[in-house]
């Protein structure tokens, strides 16, 4: 019996490491709305990129530890719908949006809801989706999209009701895009273990030093290059399957008319 008691307690248990990774995820999107709160929209933009390295750690550290559980998969979607949903759209609407009104808000609402949407989603295709390309926008980096933006107008001294319709646009589109059939690469294909040429570190060292003299620039570019890449990635697979759907029906003809002709 103290056997059978002592493993019962143990599945009844938490992983203590890949949650805590989780916990500050969901406390970074926590601050970022406080922040906003009190008109600290460069605190909170930095906060929720905070909240995306946190994201991106807690699962390679669950992976590391052979610490995945159902928990922590439900605990990381909630923690990345407060942090990638909420947030973002609240500091924007705060930020800029709230000057347009109900057109505002529902821009907002929008942003939200495909968060919430796309992460429903993702937790339906978990296992059965091609692990190289996400469908939809991530949630991650559609809040990258709108807290860099956020921060760039504020490290420029740019108001937020100056640019109130662009906003408003930008949020609408990248809700939009989460819950889109587009297809974006999700790198996981990409070996971090393997060998590199010497070269690529310079690149990434660079890339680095690029990063620390302008943050907000660099990642707001970089994630808005990403997020517009889904619809052209998608679109070339299309014409792809086309050209090759053409070619296949040309031989086909070809094969065709030379039986007939011999």
């Amino acid at each position: 019996m103290p056997e059978e008691i002592k493993k019962a307690k143990r599945k009844r248990g938490i992983y203590l490491l890949p949650n805590l990774f989780t916990t500050a995820a969901l406390f970074s999107g926590f601050y970022a709305v406080l922040a906003a709160m009190n008109g600290q929209f460069g605190q909170a933009s930095f906060a929720i990129f905070v909240a995306l390295v946190l994201d991106g750690m807690d699962g390679r550290v669950a992976r590391m530890t052979n610490t995945q559980t159902a928990f922590g998969a439900e605990y990381d979607s909630l923690s990345d719908m407060v942090a990638f949903g909420l947030a973002p759209s609240l500091v924007i609407y705060v930020w800029s949006l709230n000057t347009l009104g109900k057109l505002g808000w529902l821009a907002a609402f929008v942003y939200t809801a495909g968060t919430a949407l796309r992460l429903a989603r993702f937790n339906t295709q978990v296992g059965i989706s091609d692990k190289r390309y996400f469908q939809g926008l991530p949630s991650p980096a559609a809040a990258a999209v709108i807290a860099g933006s956020v921060w760039v107008a504020v490290e420029h001294d740019i108001s937020g009701g100056d640019v109130s319709y662009l906003a408003c646009l930008l949020t609408g589109v990248t809700g939009l895009l989460m819950v889109s059939n587009f297809r974006y690469n999700s790198f996981k294909e990409v070996d971090f273990k393997g060998k590199v040429p010497f070269f690529s570190i310079v690149v990434i060292m660079l890339g680095f030093a690029v990063v620390v003299v302008q943050p907000e620039v660099v990642l707001f570019l970089l994630f808005l290059v990403y997020a517009f890449s889904g619809p052209v990635l998608t679109l070339m697979h299309l014409r792809r399957r086309r050209l090759e759907r053409h070619t296949g029906l040309a031989d086909g003809e070809e094969n065709t008319g030379g039986k007939h002709g011999g």
